[in-house]
């Protein structure tokens, strides 16, 4: 107690200077943030360099292609008037230039094969000198080609813009969409650009402005419900500072060290300002109620009491909540690390700043509390006959509450293996021009992004009849899948020859003859279709695929590998499946091991952090069980309204688990400091609900108030993370009041 007062006696001394120090480090910090501050959506967030499907893609980038391509479609009135044609030529000029691009490729640039005096020649697929119903009885016999450069009506052409593998464009992806744009414009004033990059620049956009209004309503949202919450207006400017200041410098250190938002990072900024709210309002409560109580006490001793009384179970809210964040550090996802670290980061801050700005400002205060008032109030709610039918309620229905809070909790259970895995890649963006121009591109071309089949042969090249043969089979099954569209491979040039020239892949023709055809194809191909490697044991297929969800993703990656085996012998030939979408499907494995890992992690040490606080372990078990049932109603929630964990809900658990103990220590650590009072549990938990109660109910409204700030997303997903923490955080404060006090009353003996 002495060196508690000690060290308020000095923060009070050298306030002034404590004072400028923190008006620095927020200046200094929003000078860096406001500088600093960028958002980081690349793949690079999601899986570790070191992880071998990221490395595997990388590598498929750098020797087949990357699949970073913009796709353009223009609307024409004939897609065939060579007018069109010449433009889309200009427009190849044009880009071709540009460092970031490797290559472009529509229907200007587009080639089909000819056999003629025993040679292989390519020629251009568009002609001017050919009839519209020549060149369009020609696109036909190319059908896998010529759907994805021109629409079936000819009223839309395609253009797409292929650039170097990612690794070489993430630090200037920022500005590539926006030049990408301006060089189309020169061009065509009405198009539609969809594609991986525009989606990534959407993402990356949207993040930027949702941070920005989540924090400016967080802080709206959070004054509104302080005037209601405070006992006195006077506790307002500390509050509101015990908000600002943590974020602030957190933000700096973020931006110092050169790290950027993603869709996860997004949502420290109203976490952390609600959690340092919750804080403050506990440790006013307490300052106030014991000025009310202790009239004679100065102002030191005073303060001295109140953080003595606060800073038990504010360490361990903090400490469990930490747990809760800290957790994520074991995901294997990137993005879910940093948000971890950096919010346990914050929340340190928080409960130190709170305690620092709190004793600074009470300093600067009267002792004047019997008259204080809050600025606004409800007339008809009367806080003590709450909590007064509370405590009658939980004494006399205790057994019904045990008995109907036990079977939700065991349903609960159950409904936690209904809840599904899935990341619908279109619940990441908000509605918006990128997201209607992927719908409307999708709608005529039917994919967005490509998948790229490489079969090599272990034992010789796939330029031998058999395979050419085995290849042919494969790409006649692909070609019928829903999921799938547009394949082409060796096997649509062979077809067209094949038609063209009936003598070319007969029987008898030798083996030398097929090989120096398929030789000069794969020579010849157009760099935006690898048909084959540099040595021929590798060909390719390349497929279209739309914006679908992992779990539709898995379906399509098993198809291919069944279809696969069913026509290669796998002792003789290799699949490998790349593109950004085999990387995509591999998020639902990644967000069931974090959900594993993250919550048994937090729950152990959630445990033994109760265990060492209640020093009880059958009091533990007691208070620990009312900390599971908000997550057991949250599994009946998204099995009953059908949402999946997905990489934003993905935390969820952990997190809760670590909020949901809160108002439980808060309430408990009263309840036990009741101990030396004669009676029993019923009138200890009841004298705990009087003197926390109020603080309970003001931290739960600000964390629901929060969480629906983050619901009001126009991003799906993360719409669905905030209005799943909303009402977890809401069942939280109902389990603590209801049957954490019914447990204690039968059992706590």
């Amino acid at each position: 107690m002495k060196r508690l007062k000690t060290i308020i006696a000095i923060i009070i001394k050298f306030r002034i200077a404590i004072i400028l120090v923190l008006v620095l480090a927020m200046g200094f910090s929003g000078y860096q943030t406001l500088n600093k501050l960028s958002v980081d959506n690349s793949l690079g967030i999601w899986f570790l360099e070191d992880d071998p499907s990221y490395k595997a893609y990388i590598d498929y980038q750098e020797q087949f292609g990357s699949d970073e391509i913009f796709v353009g479609m223009f609307p024409i009135e004939n897609a065939l008037d060579e007018e069109n044609i010449l433009q889309l030529e200009k427009l190849h000029t044009a880009l071709d230039s540009l460092w970031y691009v490797k290559t472009t490729f529509s229907l200007a640039t587009a080639k089909y094969p000819i056999y003629a005096n025993n040679k292989l020649y390519f020629d251009d697929l568009y002609n001017s000198k050919r009839s519209e119903k020549g060149l369009k009885n020609l696109f036909k016999k190319l059908p896998n080609i010529t759907q994805q450069l021109v629409t079936d009506d000819y009223r839309n052409l395609f253009f797409y813009i292929q650039l170097n593998p990612t690794p070489t464009i993430e630090e200037k992806r920022d500005i590539i969409a926006g030049e990408i744009r301006t060089v189309i414009e020169n061009y065509y004033i009405d198009y539609y650009l969809t594609g991986a990059p525009v989606l990534n620049e959407a993402y990356s956009k949207g993040i930027y402005k949702e941070s920005l209004v989540f924090g400016i309503l967080t802080v709206l949202v959070i004054t509104i419900m302080l005037l209601f919450l405070l006992p006195s207006k006077r506790y307002l400017v500390v509050s509101l500072l015990c908000v600002a200041l943590p974020i602030s410098v957190l933000f700096g250190i973020i931006t110092s060290f050169g790290f950027a938002l993603n869709m996860i990072s997004m949502l420290i900024p109203t976490i952390l300002m609600v959690y340092s709210v919750s804080d403050a309002v506990h440790i006013i409560n307490i300052y106030h109620k014991e000025g009310i109580d202790n009239e004679n006490l100065s102002k030191l001793d005073l303060m001295t009491l109140a953080v003595r009384k606060s800073i038990t179970p504010c360490f361990y809210t903090t400490l469990t909540t930490f747990v809760g964040y800290f957790a994520l550090y074991l995901s294997p996802l990137p993005a879910f690390k940093n948000m971890g670290v950096f919010t346990c980061i914050g929340l340190v801050m928080a409960f130190i700043l709170v305690y620092v700005i709190t004793i600074i400002g009470f300093s600067f205060m009267d002792l004047k509390f019997k008259s204080a008032k809050p600025i606004l109030s409800l007339k008809r709610y009367s806080q003590t006959k709450t909590i007064n039918w509370l405590n009658q309620f939980s004494s006399q229905y205790k057994t019904s509450i045990i008995v109907i809070s036990t079977v939700i909790l065991l349903f609960g259970l159950y409904s936690i293996f209904k809840v599904k895995i899935d990341t619908n890649s279109l619940d990441l963006l908000a509605e918006g021009k990128a997201k209607q121009e992927l719908r409307y591109v999708e709608s005529k071309l039917n994919s967005s992004s490509r998948l790229q089949l490489n079969i090599t042969s272990k034992n010789g090249t796939m330029l031998d009849r058999d395979a050419v043969y085995r290849l042919e089979k494969l790409q006649t099954e692909l070609d019928v899948n829903s999921l799938l569209s547009a394949p082409v491979s060796v096997v649509n040039i062979k077809q067209f020859l094949e038609k063209r020239s009936p003598v070319l892949f007969q029987s008898n023709i030798s083996k030398a003859t097929i090989d120096a055809t398929l030789t000069d194809i794969g020579d010849n191909s157009s760099e935006f279709f690898k048909l084959y490697s540099k040595d021929y044991k590798t060909a390719g297929i390349t497929l279209g695929v739309k914006e679908i969800k992992t779990s539709e993703l898995e379906l399509v990656l098993a198809d291919i590998k069944t279809a696969f085996q069913k026509h290669f012998e796998p002792d003789k030939y290799q699949l490998k499946i790349n593109g950004f979408s085999v990387v995509f499907s591999q998020l639902n494995n990644f967000i069931l091991e974090t959900q594993f890992k993250s919550f048994f992690a937090a729950f152990f040490v959630a445990f033994l952090c109760l265990w060492f606080f209640i020093k009880s372990i059958k009091t533990t078990l007691l208070v620990l069980i009312p900390n599971i049932l908000p997550l057991a109603i949250l599994a009946i929630f998204m099995s009953l309204l059908d949402i999946p964990l997905d990489v934003s809900t993905a935390m969820i658990t952990p997190i809760m688990l670590g909020i949901a103990m809160d108002d439980t220590i808060h309430l408990v650590h009263k309840y036990r400091k009741s101990k030396h009072v004669q009676g029993s549990p019923e009138a200890r938990m009841d004298k705990a609900m009087h003197y926390t109660g109020s603080a309970l109910f003001s931290t739960t409204i600000a964390l629901v108030g929060g969480f629906l700030i983050i619901a009001s997303s126009a991003v799906p997903s993360v719409r669905d993370f905030g209005l799943l923490c909303a009402v977890t955080v809401a069942i939280a404060l109902i389990t603590d009041v209801f049957y954490l006090p019914a447990l204690l009353k039968k059992f706590d003996k």
